[in-house]
């Protein structure tokens, strides 16, 4: 192990760091273009049916041909690889985000608007909070696909754990195979343990227990 982290540890810490930063800024931007979208599509529920199936076919495209494409147009800086990760990580929020304001019952929308709320603040104190559920899944599928997405970065040269994986798949070193698999996989679970407990801050308990 000692002689591992002479060798490696600092091109690891490199790695992880970088993995880490390009997950978070994508589902960050992510979240908020998704989670806009989904309320503009909830209010015209008609063009959601034609939209969203288009948004859809971005998920269909192979990862390493959408990153080489922004990288032809882009180059080879760090915002090709967010863009792309962004780009895929935006539909599972999206759907989930729609799905979730359009299934809230009309019956605790009419009651919000018989208290005298407005078509503001019924979406943001009624339908959104119940739709949480909703949301916060889609979230948990965004990032964690992501934390693999993210592995593609180093088919351009722009670092993550997949430069470890890669290297060693190049050079048949399974050591280093391991060394980018096994930090990727345990921060997909850390992201995915993050996400559960803001759901529990976030979500009261017998919301939580009617949308198991």
């Amino acid at each position: 192990m000692s002689h591992f982290i002479a060798l490696y540890g600092k091109r690891l810490s490199s790695a992880i760091i970088t993995h880490f930063w390009y997950v978070v800024i994508s589902i960050t931007i992510a979240f908020i273009i998704a989670f806009i979208l989904g309320i503009l599509l909830s209010r015209m529920p008609r063009r959601a049916n034609l939209i969203l199936p288009v948004i859809s076919v971005f998920q269909t495209i192979p990862g390493i041909v959408f990153i080489g494409l922004l990288f032809l147009y882009n180059g080879m800086v760090p915002s090709t690889v967010v863009i792309a990760l962004t780009i895929y990580a935006i539909f599972p929020i999206l759907k989930n985000t729609y799905v979730g304001i359009i299934n809230v019952s009309e019956d605790f929308k009419e009651a919000a608007k018989g208290c005298g709320m407005s078509p503001f603040q019924i979406l943001m104190k009624v339908e959104v909070p119940l739709a949480l559920p909703s949301i916060i899944t889609g979230l948990r599928i965004s990032t964690v696909y992501t934390v693999s997405w993210a592995v593609l970065a180093a088919m351009i040269g722009l670092g993550g754990l997949g430069e470890l994986i890669y290297a060693g798949v190049s050079s048949n070193n399974n050591t280093l195979i391991i060394a980018g698999a096994i930090p990727a996989a345990i921060m997909a679970l850390l992201f995915s343990l993050a996400i559960d407990l803001l759901r529990k801050a976030l979500i009261p308990k017998q919301l939580r227990r009617d949308n198991k």
